[in-house]
């Protein structure tokens, strides 16, 4: 019986040293990062919103909606020409975020019906954070439903 009080006993205190460590160990002040841990020449993201305009990159949606169509969806559908051609925001959120330039036009598919594509420009959005990203949706053709409801995902 003496053994178990005993045991009892040493558990407890042993808990009590524990708590007493980890409390110890999270009260721990904060250091500043040592040179190595800096990230030297990475400075953050600096934004200057200095974006294309909205006209720059109908070649790409053309190009990119042809291979897109080829590909995945086994169909010959390509654009042909656009109209209206306009921005609709830039930078609608906040000033800290990556900036965008968003924007529609109403494109001519080769199967003869006018669709409405909305697109954005995104500054170092390209491949590897180089260069112009682009994102875009044609209305009535958003086959793996990326944008839906009808590409509204698509603007701000």
């Amino acid at each position: 019986m003496r053994k178990i009080k005993l045991f009892a006993g040493f558990i407890r205190s042993g808990a009590v040293v524990l708590a007493l460590v980890a409390l110890c160990g999270i009260a721990a002040p904060a250091q500043a990062a040592n040179p190595l841990e800096l990230n030297f020449w990475l400075s953050g993201p600096r934004y200057d919103g200095d974006l294309p305009p909205c006209e720059a990159m109908l070649g790409r949606i053309q190009s990119r909606f042809a291979s897109k169509e080829g590909k995945f969806w086994n169909s010959d559908l390509q654009i042909t020409g656009f109209s209206d051609v306009r921005e609709i925001a830039f930078r609608p959120w906040e000033p800290n975020n990556i900036p965008r330039r968003f924007c529609t036009a109403v494109a001519m598919i080769s199967d003869g019906k006018p669709r409405v594509v909305n697109f954005s420009l995104i500054e170092d959005g390209g491949l590897a954070g180089y260069g112009t990203g682009l994102e875009f949706c044609v209305v009535g053709l958003d086959r793996n439903w990326a944008y839906n409801p009808a590409c509204k995902a698509a603007r701000p």
